[in-house]
């Protein structure tokens, strides 16, 4: 127990925020790579979908495990 908290419970809410607000972080860095770049419209949609593809398979997984009712853990 630490602060009134389970380290399931800590364990939780860093996977639900800490990860979320990295996702943010990293969708931050993507855009500010494209208007560095210069890339226009077309550019920073391929950065997007080429870059934050591993974001969406993350978010997906997460989705799919709901749906499901968390089948295995």
């Amino acid at each position: 127990m630490m602060f009134g908290f389970s380290e399931e419970q800590i364990a939780q809410f860093g996977l639900t925020f800490g990860v979320g607000a990295f996702m943010l972080y990293m969708v931050f860095i993507i855009l500010q790579l494209a208007r560095e770049s210069k890339a226009g419209r077309f550019g920073t949609f391929v950065l997007l979908l080429g870059l934050g593809v591993g974001l969406i398979g993350f978010v997906a997984k997460g989705v799919i495990k709901y749906l499901l009712g968390d089948v295995g853990g």
